[in-house]
């Protein structure tokens, strides 16, 4: 069975490793191919990103770069619809949300070939990103639907989608995580930065709801400075925003007030969980975070008013607070106090995920002979 696995963003990779490892173990009924889209470069998708992770290196490259979402998703139709009329894949394999997935669904369908989406049933409800209308385009032409939450279930079955269609199989992501978690702990980050484990926290902050509206963007930098006056904060700033905090004047702001708040370079995967599992909290708006502090058992102050992720705030460590800074300053006294509830691991978020995504494929999936 011919497969190709798509990943567009560097999330996707994460994703993709273990199924791709797992489909390794199977080369005898099974050929994965791997085509990273090229919808975001990144510097850290180096050889070394590629080596420490033990991530396969792309097979083929559609190097379609950035543009408006129209333009980016007309440019991966294009150049994944080649790929699939000269290798002819008996299925393809889409992870994540991002506009890849649903583009090279979209191609592959309408060639009529098979395909598989990994993180399938997320809905935040929020149809003003553009990540919700991914999923639920992608989500409707799928032919297998691998889940990571009973929720997920849940939402695909009230959608119309046959039961017969859905796997509940855990969490990839949290599959990479599990893996490379001593690896990362042992990196020796947060000393060369002058940190002590449990004593700082981590922020992530990149969606335009928190970063284009710069009221918004002003309160929460507010509440972050106050925040940085009670613990010290590590701010791995995305690109996009550290542009949009030195054209609206926060950045310097930020320098002069206070030394607790550090601003650094976007991390490697590892230098990342490195900082994560040692912090005392990470404050984020990410979706991905969300799940790796639940497993790492790290509270998680998410500066959103929806998730895609409930099981996170059912039975993780996870708070949903929005991005109103009273609202974001209350929950981090809570953290900062100890009065918080034991999260618990969610189901199947056992590193076992690829292994029962592939056991579907190879059982359910094979051509007829």
């Amino acid at each position: 069975m011919k497969i190709i696995n798509v990943a567009g963003a560097r999330p996707n990779f994460m994703k993709i490793a273990p199924i791709i490892e797992e489909m390794n173990r199977h080369r005898d009924r099974i050929d994965p191919i791997l085509v990273h889209t090229g919808q975001h470069y990144d510097e850290k998708m180096s050889e070394s990103f590629f080596d420490d992770l033990g991530i396969p290196k792309p097979d083929i490259n559609l190097e379609v770069g950035s543009g408006s979402h129209a333009e980016q998703t007309a440019r991966v139709m294009v150049e994944f619809e080649k790929v699939c009329l000269t290798r002819r894949p008996d299925l393809v394999v889409v992870v994540g949300d991002v506009n890849s997935t649903m583009a090279c669904t979209i191609t592959a369908k309408k060639l009529g070939i098979r395909v598989a989406h990994v993180e399938a049933g997320l809905r935040s409800r929020d149809m003003s990103m553009p990540e919700e209308i991914n999923r639920l385009c992608t989500d409707v032409l799928c032919d297998y639907l691998f889940t990571t939450d009973r929720f997920a279930d849940w939402n695909l079955l009230s959608e119309g989608i046959p039961k017969e269609k859905i796997f509940f199989v855990g969490n990839v992501m949290i599959d990479t995580l599990l893996k490379h978690r001593e690896m990362a702990r042992g990196l020796g980050l947060i000393d060369r930065m002058g940190l002590k484990a449990g004593e700082f926290a981590v922020l992530t902050m990149h969606r335009p709801s928190n970063v284009d509206d710069l009221a918004v963007l002003g309160g929460l930098m507010e509440a972050i400075l106050e925040i940085a006056g009670q613990i010290p904060v590590v701010f791995p700033i995305h690109p996009r925003t550290r542009k949009i905090l030195e054209t609206s004047g926060f950045n310097s702001k930020f320098k002069i007030q206070n030394s607790k708040l550090s601003l650094v370079e976007p991390l490697g995967y590892l230098e990342f969980l490195h900082l994560t599992m040692h912090s005392r909290m990470v404050l984020t708006d990410s979706g991905g975070l969300q799940e790796e502090t639940t497993v790492l058992g790290i509270p998680c102050i998410t500066m959103r008013n929806n998730t895609e992720r409930p099981i996170t705030c059912e039975v993780g460590t996870n708070f949903l607070v929005g991005n109103r800074p009273e609202k974001v300053l209350e929950c981090v006294r809570r953290v900062l106090s100890g009065n918080l509830p034991k999260g618990q691991i969610p189901e199947k978020w056992d590193g076992k995920a690829a292994q029962r995504i592939v056991r579907v494929l190879l059982e359910d999936a094979m051509p007829m002979k």
